[in-house]
């Protein structure tokens, strides 16, 4: 338990809610998301991502740095985003991160081919989840050509606190086609399969997912071979 409650919160009024109060202390700062994180001491924190348009005045949209804000204090700390503490978990979202990947994918062999024929466009598929590794949240998401139908290329891991990204080249079934696999081995129920995450099974690439009735409760759990997604536990 806190030996004194927190007063600066996103729920609070005047000069104690959240957003005012990171105002008082950076008016110029450009917020993209608050996230609520907890240190290593099991302090409680506010985490605000500070953004900065890199292209012109609306385009090019990256991470510069994080207000870290004590809730019970009201003591507030800028950091640029290489010097954020390692217990922050995240500093560019899963939204931004997807997006800029979008743009590497489909322009790094030039504008005019993204618009015409579109030869080596990538893009992650739509949508993403988490996985903690080495004490950093990082997001997973599929990767799939532009002119693909229901199938990844591969898959990125990104860092929601260094952005450090990881490519792995596995071919196979996307998300959504897993989740339909997991559903059609149980359709009698009518179970829906959640979206799944992405684990290693004997060095094979695994989707994992719960599987849920009508009413939200977990009943099963399903595994589906990534690269053959007829194989369905």
């Amino acid at each position: 338990d806190l030996e004194q409650n927190m007063k600066y919160v996103p729920s609070g009024h005047f000069s104690d809610k959240l957003i005012r109060h990171i105002r008082f202390g950076y008016p110029t700062a450009m917020i993209r998301d608050i996230w609520f994180e907890i240190d290593e001491e099991g302090a409680p924190y506010f985490v605000a991502s500070v953004y900065d348009n890199t292209i012109g005045l609306f385009g090019g949209t990256d991470i510069v740095g994080s207000i870290v804000v004590n809730p019970v204090s009201g003591d507030m700390n800028y950091y640029k985003v290489e010097d954020v503490p390692e217990w922050v978990d995240i500093v560019y979202d899963g939204d931004l991160l997807c997006e800029q990947y979008d743009y590497y994918g489909k322009l790094r062999n030039g504008y005019w081919n993204s618009k015409f024929s579109a030869e080596g466009c990538k893009v992650t598929t739509s949508d993403y989840g988490y996985i903690a590794m080495d004490n950093d949240i990082w997001v997973y998401t599929g990767v799939t050509s532009v002119n693909s139908d229901a199938s990844n290329i591969g898959f990125m891991l990104m860092n929601e606190r260094t952005k450090e990204s990881k490519f792995y080249t596995i071919a196979g079934a996307d998300e959504y086609s897993a989740m339909t696999a997991a559903q059609g081995e149980v359709q009698q129920y009518g179970y829906v399969a959640s979206f799944p995450s992405l684990i290693n099974v004997d060095g094979n690439a695994t989707y994992i997912m719960v599987l849920k009735d009508s009413g939200g409760l977990v009943n099963m759990y399903a595994a589906v071979n990534a690269e053959q997604y007829n194989m369905v536990t």
